[in-house]
């Protein structure tokens, strides 16, 4: 028999305090929260490297019904927020035969703590009134005074790097040898399901380490390089600009997605910023300026690339624009083979409006 969930608190930076029910570990855990507004691909969305550092609250109202898949829905090796926030959790219930575990059980074994059974609705409106901002969770700290010196300790997601915690270690390689394409990937944080798209595609991509020496990674010789997405501030990533910018004198294609777009900016002499609050769900309308076409797109970002730089810059085009508050969704360089979406059209969790984007950077690498 399941015992009754313990009793957890959800602070926030400024004050104020949620009380719910304890779901995956007994613990602590702290981030910056935000929330998303996809209603199915829980799982593709905590193993998104993107996430690492946050506390995500899922505005669905059940989250954890379908249980688990092993390998086919996981987007990294591991978990990477920081903490969970929902209303309705289906804790050891799940309904889908082919499931390998229960959420609850998923948690457990990746110590990831959460809270359950609080209006989300109330935080979300709260949140974007207020702004993004850090919280804390806990299920083992229920004195709001103690909980409050705890969140103290945690830095802010402004000016933090955090791409060089989750890239790989160690450069791999991905798809057939004998590809017709060799794609070099920049991994500030990238998925799998961004990289199935390129092996999909013919590619043959060897992924590096994000501190990777420009050197290093032209030696593969690929036919064109990839910056993915990624956790943290992109204007802490000096190291990753200046890589860039030698990459793009190599006058060979790059194509970025989201923190890659944002490094293509910065590389470009375009600055970013930190948004009040990011993009994140699966719904987002974007309008493709070139084709006058409109596409639902996934989103996951905190910062984006300052409009007034980009208007008035004479080696950068803007190609997408996004529908409900007009930021920068695509760009492209005017003097380069160069092009970059803020947006993720692998969609995964997600619809597939964009994916057209990989086949424009692989008819560039012919």
């Amino acid at each position: 028999m399941n015992q009754k969930p313990s009793d957890a608190l959800l602070l926030l930076e400024d004050g104020t305090i949620f009380k719910g029910k304890a779901l995956g570990k007994i613990g602590t855990s702290a981030g910056e929260i935000c929330f998303n507004t996809g209603m199915t691909g829980y799982q593709e969305i905590y193993t998104d490297p993107s996430y690492f550092g946050q506390v995500i609250v899922n505005t669905t109202s059940h989250i954890g019904n379908y249980g688990v898949v092993l390998d086919d829905e996981e987007e990294s090796s591991s978990v990477k927020i920081s903490g969970m926030v929902c209303n309705a959790y289906a804790n050891h219930y799940y309904s889908r035969a082919t499931a390998d575990f229960s959420l609850q059980e998923y948690f457990e074994r990746a110590n990831i703590v959460g809270i359950c059974d609080i209006d989300t609705r109330q935080i979300v409106r709260h949140i974007r009134n207020a702004g993004v901002m850090n919280c804390i969770i806990s299920s083992e700290i229920l004195d709001p005074e103690a909980l409050a010196l705890e969140l103290k300790k945690v830095p802010s997601m402004d000016g933090l790097e955090l791409s060089s915690v989750v890239s790989t270690k160690e450069a791999y390689y991905l798809g057939s040898e004998d590809a017709k394409y060799r794609v070099a990937v920049l991994d500030f944080g990238v998925k799998k399901s961004i990289l199935n798209n390129f092996v999909e595609r013919d590619c043959y991509c060897k992924v590096f380490n994000a501190k990777t020496s420009f050197e290093e990674i032209a030696a593969f010789n690929p036919d064109g390089y990839f910056l993915s997405n990624g956790p943290g501030d992109p204007s802490s990533m000096s190291y990753a600009v200046e890589t860039i910018k030698q990459i793009i004198e190599t006058n060979k294609p790059v194509f970025g997605i989201c923190l890659g777009h944002q490094l293509l900016a910065l590389s470009s002499g375009i600055g970013t910023y930190k948004m009040k609050n990011g993009h994140r769900g699966l719904n987002h309308p974007v309008k493709n300026i070139r084709t006058g076409l409109c596409e639902i797109t996934s989103q996951n970002h905190g910062f984006a690339v300052k409009p007034e730089q980009v208007s008035g810059a004479e080696n950068i085009e803007l190609t997408h624009v996004n529908l409900n508050d007009n930021t920068i969704e695509g760009i492209r360089r005017k003097d380069k083979p160069a092009f970059s979406v803020q947006y993720h059209p692998e969609a995964s969790p997600g619809p597939h409006d964009s994916r057209y984007l990989f086949d424009d950077f692989v008819k560039m690498l012919g």
